[in-house]
C-alpha cells in the first residue's frame, strides 16, 4: 500500500527559508529506538507543549522543538506533511496525544494525514485516526493571500473573494 501523497513546497516567508542551514533539519525518527532515544532527552517542560514535525519526502518523521520553523525542521526541503504534535506516555508505551497539520509555511492539506499515520505506525507510536485539529488552508485566487478557512466559510479574509473548495495553496501545483 502506498501512502505517498502530494509533496508540499515551502510557501512561507522567503527570509525564513534563506536562514535554513543544511545541517539544521529536525531529528529523523525512523524507528522505535530513534523515538525512544529522542524522547528520553526531552525535559518535563518540553513534553507539556507540542513539537514541530514534518514528514520528509522519504516518509520519515522529523521532530523539532515547537518554536522551530517547519522549513528548518525539513532542512528546506519539500515535505509530505507538516504540523504540530504532542506525545503522552500510556503504560509502557508512548502515543500521540494531539496532532495537527498547522504549518503556515507549508500549508499542507488535511488529505496529508495518511502519510503522517504511516510514519507514526512505522515508529510504533499509538495514534488517533486522523488529525485531532484539522487546519484548512487556501490561497485566494484574487489577491493571492494564504487563508485559514474557519467554520467552512470559504471567503478570503483579506479581500472578501470566494475561496476554492479544493486545496490550492501552492501556485506551482
Amino acid at each position: 500500500m502506498s501512502t505517498r501523497g502530494r509533496s508540499y513546497r515551502y510557501v512561507g516567508p522567503v527570509e525564513l527559508k534563506a536562514a535554513v542551514r543544511p545541517d539544521s533539519g529536525g531529528c529523523p525518527i525512523g524507528s522505535a529506538a530513534d523515538f525512544d532515544a529522542w524522547i528520553a532527552e526531552r525535559s518535563a517542560a518540553e513534553l507539556t507543549e507540542p513539537f514541530t514535525f514534518v514528514v520528509s519526502r522519504d516518509g520519515v518523521l522529523r521532530l523539532a522543538p515547537r518554536r522551530s520553523e517547519h522549513v528548518a525542521c525539513a532542512g528546506g526541503d519539500m515535505v509530505l506533511s507538516a504540523g504540530e504534535i504532542s506525545f503522552m506516555h500510556e503504560g509502557d508505551r508512548w502515543s500521540v496525544g494531539e496532532v495537527s497539520n498547522q504549518s503556515t509555511g507549508y500549508c499542507p492539506d488535511v488529505a496529508s494525514w495518511p502519510t503522517v499515520a504511516h510514519a507514526l505506525d512505522g515508529v510504533g507510536l499509538g495514534r488517533p485516526s486522523g488529525f485531532t485539529h484539522e487546519v484548512v488552508f487556501r490561497r485566494c485566487p484574487n489577491c493571492q493571500e494564504h487563508n485559514i478557512v474557519r467554520e467552512d466559510d470559504f471567503v478570503c479574509v483579506f479581500c472578501g473573494s470566494d475561496l476554492p473548495e479544493m486545496w490550492n495553496v501552492d501556485p506551482a501545483v
